[in-house]
């Protein structure tokens, strides 16, 4: 970088200690020196800087009482990124990981991955260090409530649209939109990924998983393939990882490993995707009891070892920098030949680069895994209409985006001279548009 390295450095010196949050804003600038050098109006304006800066930073106490009667404390954040193109759109994150340089990394790459779904929805995230995993019902509500009491202060159907994530699902959601409406007393869309029966969106659970799959399918069309025959692994177990499993197989592969924080499961002969989702989503348990129900299949502590598994796909959606330089090394030998992120920056720098340089077709995240949030803008443009559009339409209107966002990226990249770099058009493009409206709306002081 020449143009944007003084940008870069003025990041690490306002953000100490966020490694992840540095490394994303890296990874776009670098992308869009290109941009920088075609466009010195951006330049001028600031455009860069602001857009590296969020907007509003929130961070909060979160006091809620366990069943033991105990106080416990938690802090709760809300990063509202950029409004640039709509309002702030992205979800909430409950795990013990969270701290504001995890959440200004999502938020950031949010900008982007939002822009890239044609949808008029800004970039933001949220979430907490609570850790919902062994809480009763009672714990999880109680935490929800108290967390909303806050957030609401800050939230809305026009301000900003939260949703889930890692942590948050339909239960926490649910708790969630229960208080916002109890302390607003109004019924609105301003949560996505709600129940069908009080505002949610058909096809939202899967749309995650399933886009990624369109966008892969997309991608590997582009150069002769597909996933019909195609040995498929997936990193996670959660629900990006279920539906992009599903829709995998539905589109003809074979997908023979998953994993969970724990190892993983290899099944040669194929996942049984109901069997993960009853141990998964019903009973809430690790991925270890998939043996249970299959025998035939492997199970390995860690989960290191899965990269070892030779496939021809492999689509990491657990979460970020799990698929190292060396990892990325052993998929290459063992014939791997598209990557595709589900989750947020699972592949490190090194990992892309090694990619890059063997020809593997790689689609970064904030491209193949926007089905989700491109559906929960779906989902809002039905709470604004009052109206439900069926599995069908909200799948097809994903399929359909998924189809644009792959070659807007491959259009971008080869506008700027980055032909097959999916990670530069993806940058570049999702850029161009917040750009373009920061610089209409001029500098508000």
């Amino acid at each position: 970088m020449k143009i944007l390295e003084k940008t870069m450095k003025n990041v690490i010196k306002r953000n100490p200690g966020e490694p992840e949050f540095h490394q994303a804003v890296r990874e776009v600038l670098e992308s869009l020196e290109m941009v920088a050098e075609r466009h010195p109006e951006y330049v001028e304006a600031g455009i860069f800087e602001r857009i590296v800066e969020p907007e509003r930073q929130i961070m909060f106490r979160v006091p809620w009482i366990n069943d033991k009667g105990e106080v416990q404390i938690n802090r709760g954040f809300r990063v509202q990124f950029n409004s640039a193109i709509g309002p702030y759109k992205g979800g909430l994150r409950f795990h013990p990981s969270v701290y504001l340089g995890i959440i200004k990394f999502l938020g950031f790459e949010q900008i982007f991955k939002n822009s890239l779904t044609g949808l008029p929805i800004g970039g933001g995230k949220g979430g907490s260090d609570f850790d919902p995993k062994g809480k009763s019902d009672k714990e999880v509500m109680n935490f929800c409530q108290s967390f909303m009491t806050e957030l609401s202060k800050y939230i809305g159907e026009n301000t900003d649209v939260p949703a889930g994530d890692i942590g948050v699902g339909g239960r926490e959601i649910g708790y969630l939109f229960g208080q916002y409406k109890r302390l607003n007393n109004n019924f609105t869309g301003v949560l996505t990924g709600k129940g069908l029966t009080w505002g949610g969106s058909l096809a939202r659970t899967e749309a995650t998983g399933y886009g990624l799959c369109y966008f892969v399918e997309e991608m590997i069309k582009a150069k002769g393939k597909s996933f019909k025959g195609a040995n498929v692994v997936i990193t996670g177990s959660g629900n990006v990882a279920i539906y992009a499993c599903k829709k995998a197989q539905e589109l003809g592969a074979n997908v023979i490993a998953l994993c969970d924080s724990n190892g993983y499961i290899h099944h040669a002969c194929g996942i049984n995707v109901d069997t993960v989702k009853q141990i998964k989503e019903i009973d809430r348990k690790r991925i270890k009891e998939y043996i249970s129900y299959h025998p035939d299949a492997v199970y390995s502590d860690g989960c290191d070892g899965i990269c070892n598994i030779k496939c021809d796909i492999i689509l990491p959606c657990a979460t970020q920098n799990e698929i190292d330089g060396q990892a990325a090394k052993t998929l290459v030998a063992n014939g791997c030949y598209a990557v595709a992120e589900g989750a947020n920056m699972p592949c490190t720098p090194e990992a892309v680069k090694v990619f890059r340089e063997n020809g593997v077709l790689f689609g970064p995240g904030k491209a193949a895994n926007a089905g989700g949030v491109a559906t929960s803008a779906l989902e809002m443009c039905q709470n604004s209409m009052r109206y439900t559009w069926s599995f069908e339409e909200v799948d097809t209107k994903l399929k359909n985006i998924m189809k644009d966002i792959y070659q807007g990226c491959s259009e971008a990249a080869k506008e700027y001279g980055q032909e097959n770099n999916l990670v530069a058009g993806a940058n570049i493009a999702g850029f161009m548009k917040v750009a373009e409206a920061m610089y209409a709306q001029g500098i508000a002081y």
